[in-house]
């Protein structure tokens, strides 16, 4: 037996709850969990990434509504997967790209530019 639950934000809340967090912050990681307990490897991964250039990240937890804020960043970025990374208003994509970015050295200009 499967318990599926309502999800908390209606697709309007969580597209204004998108919105807000790329206008509103520097840096900002959609995530599964937040960053005391990431919930999924990716989250995980892309918050270490990013923690290793940036103390100051905001994120937010998808978890309360995934199917809302997969179709509220769709419009930003183009991309359903989660985690996402956006920096000054701009997506730069997830935990892989992420780990491109640092092996080739730019994540940091990246992350601080």
């Amino acid at each position: 037996m499967s318990f599926e639950s309502e999800p908390s934000l209606s697709p309007e809340e969580a597209q204004e709850q998108v919105d807000a967090a790329i206008e509103q912050n520097e840096v900002v990681l959609f995530m599964k969990g937040n960053e005391l307990m990431p919930q999924c490897g990716y989250s995980k991964r892309a918050l270490g990434l990013i923690g290793q250039y940036r103390d100051d990240v905001a994120t937010v937890d998808t978890l309360e509504a995934l199917d809302a804020y997969r179709e509220a960043l769709e419009e930003h970025s183009g991309w359903t997967t989660i985690p996402q990374t956006f920096v000054d208003g701009e997506f730069v994509g997830g935990s892989d790209v992420l780990a491109e970015l640092d092996e080739k050295g730019e994540l940091e200009e990246t992350l601080t530019a």
